[in-house]
């Protein structure tokens, strides 16, 4: 498994290294051992799957506030997605700014996606479905979020989302940097 660094502190691209043979590939996801070694401790205690039928269907973008923050390694497994940070924590040089990835299920590429960090994705095929690995347990009703399309991020996102959860769509605008 390689880790590298993003622009971002504490958002790792995660390589999986693939053991190739005539019936396909056999990649470890995750191993905490590895993870330690390049400085994360990350154990999941949740593995979760979302399914997206539609392509365009943007979830997103989610966090957890302290207790209750969460960190993820997410992959896609089938299909394709655009996949989001953005940077939440006040203390940081990188509050405010985003970065995003292009994940699919060919490259089994993931993304480490720390604490005080929210994370969407837009799919980029039908049938796109996406994993999380999710640490600490996620506490229901504490989930928070900011606009998808909001000003002050200026997300690009590859194309304009065609399906949207109601409650995606009645988040709050990101706080004025600074």
């Amino acid at each position: 498994m390689r880790f590298r660094a993003t622009e971002i502190p504490g958002v790792f691209v995660v390589m999986p290294e693939q053991v190739n043979d005539d019936r396909g590939f056999f990649a470890r996801l995750y191993c905490p051992e590895e993870f330690a070694a390049a400085g994360l401790e990350f154990k999941p205690l949740q593995v979760s799957i979302s399914r997206n039928v539609q392509r365009l269907t943007l979830r997103g973008l989610h966090y957890q506030d302290p207790p209750f923050a969460e960190a993820k390694l997410v992959h896609v497994t089938h299909g394709s997605a655009y996949d989001v940070i953005v940077d939440l924590r006040r203390d940081s040089g990188t509050f405010g700014r985003w970065v995003a990835f292009d994940l699919n299920a060919t490259s089994v590429q993931g993304i480490f996606v720390p604490e005080g960090c929210a994370h969407g994705f837009l799919t980029l095929e039908s049938d796109t479905d996406v994993l999380y690995h999710i640490s600490p347990m996620h506490v229901p009703g504490r989930a928070k979020g900011y606009r998808w399309n909001d000003p002050v991020l200026n997300i690009r996102w590859p194309a304009e989302p065609k399906f949207v959860s109601a409650s995606d769509l009645t988040w709050p605008d990101f706080p004025i940097k600074g």
